[in-house]
């Protein structure tokens, strides 16, 4: 083996392909940093113009992705890599790869159909696919939203947009819907005004449209109340446990009853023959 050849061979690669190299790796390091600086001023430009805050977040990641791909293929050109070559061979493989993807692409065009009907935005709480939260992300396949419970679920944009979505927040206020029984001896107009005023002067229940209270139903065991305060969306939850909380106190003051289920078992004795 003549190491002179191979050292010599070495010395030619290095000095075909050294400068290439350095000129890729400088490519790189400049191209991301100018990426980096350029995705920060569109992101404040949008913000200046007061864009929405799910149409920044869809684009900004729309766009990096987009100049991401153009800086590689520069490094790759840098290289000696024949992009038009390169350009075909992506564009098979990403045919081949967006047939086994039908869902992605989906995903993708359920985004930009959330992005442009704007059905829902970040902060709303919504409902979809069984799934209740408030929209913490729309990015370009999925919707984040965080659930009551505080957990994250990731939805796919494609099955969010073309299913049912119920937007809690949109109208900015909300029903309660509550059921509180009385017994058959108790005044009726009596226990109404009394829940009733338990609502109005709570602060958080609203008083446009103004609380109700009204006879549902006349049950096995009770007469049935229904009562419908409206809230916040934020105040929801409150609402719904201090209406309920306040409710049984005022009727107990009231000496007016909360019956429970009951039932009268008769024993006849029968004589022995």
């Amino acid at each position: 083996m003549d190491i002179q050849k191979i050292i010599d061979q070495g010395i030619t690669f290095i000095m075909d392909f050294g400068p290439k190299v350095i000129g890729a790796i400088l490519i790189w390091i400049i191209g991301s940093w100018i990426i980096k600086k350029l995705m920060k001023t569109i992101q404040k430009l949008m913000a200046a113009k007061n864009y929405d805050e799910s149409l920044q977040k869809f684009l900004t990641n729309l766009l990096g992705w987009g100049l991401k791909i153009a800086l590689i293929l520069a490094v790759l050109g840098t290289v000696g890599v024949e992009t038009t070559s390169f350009a075909a061979i992506l564009a098979a493989a990403g045919l081949a790869v967006g047939l086994a993807l039908q869902g992605s692409l989906a995903n993708f065009a359920g985004g930009v159909l959330i992005m442009v009907f704007k059905p829902f935005k970040i902060g709303d709480l919504i409902e979809g696919q069984d799934v209740i939260g408030v929209v913490k992300e729309i990015e370009i396949f999925t919707t984040k939203l965080t659930t009551p419970d505080n957990k994250e679920a990731i939805i796919p944009n494609g099955t969010l947009s073309n299913g049912n979505i119920i937007n809690y927040t949109t109208e900015g206020k909300l029903r309660v819907d509550l059921n509180i029984g009385i017994g058959y001896g108790d005044d009726i107009k009596k226990a109404k005004d009394v829940i009733l005023q338990t609502l109005v002067n709570n602060p958080k229940v609203l008083k446009d449209p103004a609380p109700t209270v009204a006879v549902s139903e006349l049950g096995d065991n009770a007469v049935n109340l229904v009562v419908r305060p409206f809230a916040t969306v934020a105040d929801y939850w409150d609402v719904y446990f201090e209406a309920l909380e306040n409710a049984k106190n005022a009727l107990d003051e009231a000496n007016i009853s909360i019956p429970y289920p009951q039932r009268d078992v008769h024993v006849h004795n029968v004589a022995q023959v």
